[in-house]
């Protein structure tokens, strides 16, 4: 009997609401972020790296000194509101150090997750995900520019298509590599 009504109560996913908006995300994260992975469960998750540097501009030189040879491995975790809440991206290396959490300066939420929109309403539930994830990978960037000391701050929009702190990766990459001497 228990069964029964555990059917009949079976609450539905996002993606059996909107199973378009499954199909139009998985279509763009795999053009531009094959290393993600969609996991099914819950209200759904992608876990996997990000591509080091998508822009559309050239690679720093310095890029890889700086950051290593890989994108920054994250989980992106969808709610059941989703389209119409985005989704949460937790950065799992580097993972910001629990004092960064709330400090504007490092853009990370209180619960770890990265904090890629100015306010609620830039949001709209018709943007696509892989914005997010632009944004994500450029947070990755800018983290080792504050965390190196160069900067005092992230940027407010980010770096996704800014290239006016693109010059400081150099700079950052000897300042860390002499630390590591």
């Amino acid at each position: 009997m228990s069964e029964v009504v555990a059917a009949r109560h079976k609450p539905e996913m996002w993606w059996e609401c909107e199973p378009r908006r499954l199909e139009r995300d998985k279509g763009e994260i795999a053009e531009c972020c094959s290393d993600l992975k969609w996991i099914p469960q819950d209200a759904g998750r992608w876990e996997g790296r990000l591509p080091l540097w998508p822009f559309a501009r050239p690679e720093p030189a310095s890029l890889r000194q700086l950051l290593g040879k890989d994108g920054m491995p994250v989980i992106v975790r969808y709610s059941q509101a989703y389209p119409m809440v985005p989704p949460a991206i937790y950065p799992l290396s580097p993972e910001p150090d629990l004092i960064e959490y709330t400090q504007t300066r490092f853009h990370v939420m209180g619960d770890g997750s990265l904090c890629l929109l100015q306010d609620d309403y830039t949001w709209t539930g018709r943007e696509s995900i892989v914005d997010l994830l632009m944004k994500a990978a450029g947070w990755r960037v800018e983290y080792a520019l504050v965390k190196s000391g160069l900067v005092n701050a992230m940027t407010i929009n980010g770096i996704v298509s800014d290239p006016s702190r693109d010059h400081l990766i150099e700079q950052a990459a000897q300042l860390t590599s002499n630390w590591n001497k």
